[in-house]
């Protein structure tokens, strides 16, 4: 049956895919037909993710993108691809007039410096094969509005989606295309392991027309779209999945 969203016969590498959005992505991914290589830190989560996913193939790859040893690796095992979903991240809330250099440091290095750089070894590996496709989960915020004690977590979001303006356009010669997928709030870990208590979550969702959070599986039908040849003339857009929150 005629699938303009199929994945089959392209390898896609989706990375933070241990857990929340990472792991959605991925296991959507094998549904669609998609050959995955999977990465994260945690080896038990990774192996749970590894299970789920539906057809053969497959590799998981153990590795913290920010360690030069386990990247080089990564980036010599990694075999041509077809699309990238960069789906790794970290929250971290703390007002501004508490915010540090090391805060940022570490913040930055996960959410934007990680994701950019191992696509340019990529590249210059010759690992991302021409008419490929560059997906980075970003987020509303920093780009359309923030919240509360967010402002280090906005401005990684902001710089990633500037950079992936700048890629798509530079990459363009090759009909590599590169997209951001800009996702309100996610039923995910991260909430769990934030400040927020869970009465604050469900006051919070209620300013949502749709009057919930978003779900994972949510966020991968994007990253799906963006992947596939269905959005074989889309590059440089950010892509909201909002439950409508904007509209307000």
């Amino acid at each position: 049956m005629y699938n303009p969203f199929s994945l089959s016969g392209k390898t896609i590498f989706v990375t933070g895919a241990s857990s929340g959005i990472g792991k959605a992505t991925a296991i959507e991914c094998s549904k669609m037909g998609a050959q995955l290589i999977i990465t994260g830190r945690n080896e038990e989560r990774l192996n749970d993710t590894f299970q789920l996913l539906e057809g053969k193939g497959h590799v998981k790859m153990i590795a913290d993108l920010n360690v030069k040893e386990d990247l080089d690796l990564l980036v010599n095992q990694i075999p041509p691809l077809n699309g990238i979903a960069h789906c790794a991240g970290m929250l971290i809330t703390l007002p501004f007039p508490y915010i540090s250099k090391e805060k940022m440091d570490t913040i930055f290095e996960v959410n934007f410096f990680s994701p950019t750089l191992i696509t340019q070894r990529l590249l210059k590996n010759k690992k991302i094969k021409n008419n490929s496709s560059i997906v980075f989960i970003s987020s509303l915020a920093g780009v359309v509005c923030t919240t509360l004690a967010n402002s280090m977590y906005s401005a990684t979001k902001g710089a990633i989606n500037g950079m992936a303006k700048g890629m798509a356009l530079d990459l363009s010669h090759k009909k590599i295309r590169v997209n951001c997928v800009n996702p309100g709030m996610i039923n995910t870990e991260m909430i769990n392991e934030s400040v927020i208590t869970k009465e604050q979550v469900q006051e919070d969702a209620k300013r949502y027309p749709l009057k919930r959070y978003g779900n994972p599986e949510e966020v991968a039908y994007a990253a799906i779209y963006l992947l596939s040849d269905a959005s074989a003339w889309v590059t440089g857009s950010n892509l909201i999945i909002d439950g409508g929150l904007t509209l307000q």
